[in-house]
């Protein structure tokens, strides 16, 4: 795990050997232990690079990397994890093969010589971003893993040519002045993440997942792209080969998660997991210590809010697997510490709460270890998140009623006076003996509205995974950014709803929220993070499950469920779903509430020039005296607002 930077330099700086240093020097974090720096002068071409070193610690893993016939310069962030195969092979093909050291970047190198660059990366199982450079014939290629685990940009500033692992290190070359996105923004509000192939910046992009993008040094702006593994081709392939029987289908993904986890298990430092008690990440810990001779190092966090905490149930699990484990109790006021620095931490706005827990754990694992496995990419994978089951079923019900009366009903509700709501939810709390029914006004209201919208099952998604149907109100008109703030999705004729929803998800609420909240809370450490589910093999085999060996009834990640059934007792990990939050819409009126009124002021609003301000202060009133719950709104817009004032 490691990050690099570099740029083509058309605009003819003065000292473009200072401005790589500076742009190295913006991600120390991502590789505090060692650096280096490579240039072609004749071409323009200037890279650097951090190392955390993880696989061959010696100074034969120096990067960047130059092939042995010197045709090739490469920089490589993350990992290969089946690069001992790879070397094997290539002995065995060239037996006087003269190897420098023993690390994944070398032995990924030499394939590239021998295979060329597509037909190498398609011989990889890891997780990666790679910049490599073929002096032959003046190409950098730009390639990044199958799922997007790793991190990597790239674009125009002024007239050069810049690419690198965050968008930090743009901002050091000389005279930096790219334009916020207006799509980046109205997408991000929405979403809480700003999705590939964009970044927050005008003219500056993301390396999609599986792709690779290749740049002519003599016209680096007339890039082309290319996948060397597409997500709906493997769908749709596994799809065509799906299993005929439950004991084929155990046997051959319990395989491959083994051998997943074997390969990532492989380190040249001390190694650990993430432990939240649930089924995912209960089931690599049980695999990785039925694997290990030695306890391994485990690590969860939890929260004095009982309503947020599962430490017991991860402390439960790791007691009974003999678990060398590690737990901190966070306080309210280490977690709201953490809040200012989050716009350091993320490169561009990014607004999923649960990045507060995710960086406070993979502070404490970092004490003890320098990699982590976890389990994320095992709900996307195997249909774990509760919209799959009762989303469905959503659609069911409200597709009886003609879309026009959908409509007609949703904006009768919308209507419906405030006062009118307010008072229909205190007669049913009397009438159902409960303290209250929070925020039934606003539910209805939601409901409402989203009704007007949705025709089909993709707009259902939508609906069930943004917070806005329109930002007309929210959008400063002359910006120009009150446009459609939705993602464009196609549904895929040969999956089922359910499944569509998975592939959805895959496609980027998982590459672009969930492995960005992991790769930068965790890299903000200097920690690396690996994710066993999310070998393409694993993938591939998940794939060719047929609904229903996945989903029953309201159950899902049937196949995770039955392989851990042999390691742990049930009862152990049998509970409702619970996600990895904070209660940020509560500390929003209480202990965060000065900072909030300080970011969220008027004034402050209306000089950025980006949002309505009397629409933002009405948003935060209703949230503040409880008439509505806009915490997500609320916490896309601060985070907006946090990032925005450091890096103005």
């Amino acid at each position: 795990m490691c990050g690099f930077v570099g740029f083509i330099n058309i605009d003819g700086i003065v000292n473009p050997q200072l401005t790589i240093q500076k742009m190295n020097n913006a991600i120390i974090h991502r590789g505090p232990d060692d650096e280096g720096y490579w240039s072609a002068e004749d071409k323009n071409l200037f890279l650097g690079f951090k190392r955390l070193a993880i696989v061959d610690l010696s100074h034969a893993g120096h990067q960047p990397m130059v092939s042995s016939s010197e045709r090739y310069v490469m920089c490589l962030n993350g990992e290969i994890y089946n690069h001992l195969q790879l070397r094997a092979e290539l002995n065995s093909m060239n037996p006087n093969i003269l190897w420098r050291g023993s690390s994944d970047s070398e032995t990924f190198l030499r394939l590239v010589e021998l295979l060329g660059i597509t037909a190498a990366v398609k011989r990889t199982i890891g997780m990666f971003a790679i910049t490599i450079y073929d002096r032959k014939h003046d190409l950098i290629h730009l390639v990044r893993d199958r799922f997007g685990e790793k991190p990597l940009y790239y674009g125009k500033v002024n007239n050069s040519f810049v690419f690198g692992s965050e968008l930090s290190a743009f901002k050091q070359f000389d005279n930096f002045a790219n334009q916020f996105s207006a799509q980046a923004i109205n997408l991000f509000l929405n979403y809480s993440y700003v999705p590939s192939p964009l970044s927050i910046y005008e003219n500056i992009f993301k390396v999609d997942a599986g792709e690779i993008v290749t740049i002519e040094i003599s016209r680096p702006h007339e890039y082309k792209k290319d996948l060397y593994w597409d997500l709906r081709e493997r769908i749709e392939t596994s799809k065509n080969h799906i299993f005929q029987s439950s004991s084929e289908a155990m046997h051959d993904l319990e395989q491959n998660l083994k051998d997943s986890i074997k390969l990532q298990m492989q380190a040249d430092v001390p190694l650990g997991a993430f432990l939240s008690g649930g089924i995912d990440s209960s089931l690599i810990t049980s695999l990785m210590q039925d694997m290990s001779s030695t306890k391994i190092k485990t690590f969860t966090i939890g929260f004095q809010d009982a309503s947020y905490d599962e430490s017991k149930y991860a402390k439960t699990i790791a007691d009974y697997l003999s678990t060398d484990h590690t737990e901190i109790q966070v306080t309210e006021a280490e977690a709201l510490n953490v809040i200012p620095s989050l716009s350091t931490f993320y490169s561009e706005p990014f607004a999923d709460s649960s990045q507060i827990p995710t960086y406070l754990v993979s502070k404490m694992a970092r004490e003890k270890v320098v990699v982590a496995l976890s389990g994320d990419g095992g709900d996307e994978l195997f249909g774990g998140y509760n919209r799959y089951f009762w989303g469905s079923k959503i659609w069911d019900k409200i597709n009886v009623i003609p879309f026009p009366l959908r409509k007609i009903i949703g904006e009768i509700g919308i209507l419906t006076p405030d006062s009118l709501l307010v008072a229909f939810e205190k007669i049913l709390t009397l009438g159902l003996k409960k303290k209250s029914i929070s925020f039934l006004n606003d539910k209805v209201k939601k409901l409402s509205s989203r009704l007007k919208y949705i025709d089909s099952h993709s707009s259902l998604y939508k609906s069930l995974t943004t917070e806005w149907n329109s930002l007309d109100s929210l959008m400063l008109r002359p910006t120009g950014l009150s446009a459609q703030p939705f993602l464009e999705l196609h549904e895929l004729e040969f999956l089922t709803d359910k499944e569509n929803m998975m592939y959805w998800d895959l496609h980027s609420y998982m590459k672009d929220d969930i492995l960005t909240k992991v790769d930068r809370a965790a890299m903000s450490n200097s920690l690396e993070t690996r994710a066993p589910f999310l070998d393409h093999r694993v993938a591939e085999s998940a794939f060719r499950f047929p609904e229903k060996m996945l989903i029953q009834g309201n159950t899902g990640k049937i196949p995770l469920r039955t392989i851990l059934d042999k390691y742990l007792p049930q009862e152990l990990v049998d509970r409702p779903k619970s996600g990895f939050g904070i209660p940020v819409g509560d500390w929003m009126r209480t202990e965060l509430r000065d900072w909030v009124e300080s970011n969220l002021a008027e004034k402050k609003i209306h000089e950025q020039g980006i949002l309505n301000a009397k629409f933002v202060a009405k948003l935060l009133d209703d949230h503040m005296t409880m008439k509505q719950d806009n915490t997500v709104k609320l916490w896309n817009i601060l985070m907006l607002n946090s990032w925005i004032d450091k890096n103005s």
